[in-house]
C-alpha cells in the first residue's frame, strides 16, 4: 500500500504525517507541486525520513500532482494500491489506515467521508453542500464529494489517471466519470478536521464546486432552450391543426434535432468521439421513450381539464432528470479505452531514501 501526498508550500504538519505513516508501515510518495526553493528543505527532510519525493518545477495544481504521482507509482510499484492524502494534517493517520484497509483487495474507489459536524468553516460547509447537491442532480450519491482522502485499488489507477480536469475540479470529475461508467464508489467515515479554520487550503468552494459540474450546467442551458422551442412549436401547431398528437410529435422532432446537435457538440463533449450513427440511434430510442411518456402524461392532464401549456410543463418536468441521466450514461457515454499509466514525465526528480 502506497500513500500519495500532493504538497504545495507545506509546513511541519507534513513531516508529522510522514513520520506517522512510516511508523505504521506505509510507503509514502510526496509530490512537490512547484513549491519553490524556499520549501526545498521541507521536501529534503521528508526524503530523509523515508518518503520518495517527486518534484514538479512549477505549481501545476493538485490534479496534475496526483496524476503525476499515480503514474509514477503504477510504473515503480505495479499492482500496489494507493491512498491519497493531504499534506496539511487534516487527515489523521488512523483514518488513512481505515481507508487503506477498505481499499485492499477491493474493486471500488474508497472515499474517506466526513460528517461535517462540529466547528466547520463556513466556506467549507457551503462548498461541500453545493457540490453534494449538484452532484446528486447529475446522478451521483456521495456525501463528501470533496474529500482528498481516497483509496484507489491498483486495478483502477489507469481509470483515475485517464480522467481529465485541473485543480480540485479533477477530483470531482473522477466521481462523475466513475458514476457515469458504473464503477463502484464506497465511503468510510472519517473524522472531520479543520485546522486554523482551514486557512492552509487552496480550495475555492463556490468557483471550484461549480467549475467541476459544468456539463450539468451546460445541459440545463441546452435543455431549457430546447424546451422553449418545443413549447413554442407545440402551441403553434396545436393552434393550426387542433391535433394534440400531431402537434406533440412535430414539436418534439424539431426540438430533439436541435437538442441532439447541441448536446453532442457542447454538453457531452467527452463522449462525442463515438460514432454519430450509434449515438443518433440511442438518442432516437431515448427520445421516443421520453416522447411516449411525456405525451401520455400530457394527454392525461389535458383530459383532466389542464390547459395544454400547463400540461406540457408538468409532463416535461417529470422526464427531465431521466433524460439527463440517460444521455450521460448511455447516449454520450465515454468509450472504454483506457490510457496507459506509463507516462512518468522526464522532469521528475526523485529524492531517494537517505
Amino acid at each position: 500500500m502506497i500513500v500519495l501526498i500532493p504538497a504545495y508550500e507545506p509546513d511541519e504538519r507534513m513531516h508529522e504525517l510522514v513520520d506517522a505513516l512510516d511508523t505504521d508501515g506505509f510507503q509514502t510518495v510526496v509530490v512537490d507541486d512547484g513549491s519553490g526553493a524556499a520549501y526545498s528543505p521541507h521536501f529534503a527532510k521528508a526524503a530523509r525520513r523515508g518518503a520518495t519525493v517527486l518534484r514538479q518545477p512549477r505549481n501545476e495544481g493538485k490534479a496534475r500532482a496526483l496524476r503525476h504521482g499515480l503514474a509514477y507509482i503504477a510504473e515503480r510499484w505495479p499492482g500496489e494500491d494507493v491512498v491519497t492524502a493531504d499534506s496539511d494534517g487534516q487527515h489523521r493517520p488512523s483514518d488513512i489506515a481505515a481507508v487503506a484497509d477498505a481499499t485492499v483487495g477491493g474493486d471500488a474507489l474508497v472515499l474517506g467521508g466526513r460528517s461535517f459536524t462540529g466547528e466547520v468553516p463556513v466556506r467549507s460547509r457551503l462548498g461541500n453542500a453545493v457540490s453534494r447537491w449538484l452532484f446528486r442532480l447529475s446522478g451521483g450519491a456521495v456525501h463528501d464529494t470533496q474529500t482528498g482522502l481516497r483509496g484507489i485499488p491498483a486495478a483502477l489507477i489507469t481509470d483515475v489517471v485517464a480522467v481529465s480536469g485541473e485543480r480540485f475540479a479533477w477530483e470531482m470529475n473522477v466521481l462523475l466519470d466513475f458514476t457515469r461508467r458504473g464503477i463502484p464508489i464506497r465511503e468510510v467515515p472519517i473524522e472531520t478536521v479543520y485546522l486554523d479554520h482551514n486557512a492552509s487550503s487552496h480550495f475555492r468552494p463556490l468557483r471550484d464546486s461549480l467549475d467541476v459540474l459544468r456539463p450539468l450546467l451546460r445541459y440545463v442551458l441546452v435543455s431549457f432552450g430546447s424546451f422553449l422551442l418545443d413549447v413554442a412549436v407545440l402551441q403553434l401547431l396545436y393552434a393550426v391543426t387542433g391535433d394534440l398528437l400531431l402537434s406533440a410529435v412535430g414539436a418534439r422532432v424539431l426540438s430533439a434535432a436541435v437538442n441532439f446537435t447541441l448536446n453532442r457538440s457542447f454538453v457531452f463533449r467527452d463522449g462525442s468521439s463515438g460514432g454519430v450513427r450509434r449515438q443518433l440511434g440511442r438518442y432516437a430510442a431515448l427520445a421516443l421513450a421520453l416522447l411516449a411518456g411525456g405525451y401520455a402524461s400530457m394527454a392525461l392532464f389535458v383530459a383532466w381539464g389542464v390547459p395544454v401549456l400547463w400540461a406540457k410543463l408538468l409532463a416535461d418536468a417529470a422526464v427531465y432528470t431521466c433524460g439527463f441521466l440517460a444521455q450521460r450514461g448511455y447516449v454520450f457515454r465515454r468509450g472504454e479505452a483506457r490510457r496507459t499509466p506509463g507516462f512518468v514525465e522526464k522532469r521528475v526528480d526523485t529524492a531517494k531514501r537517505a
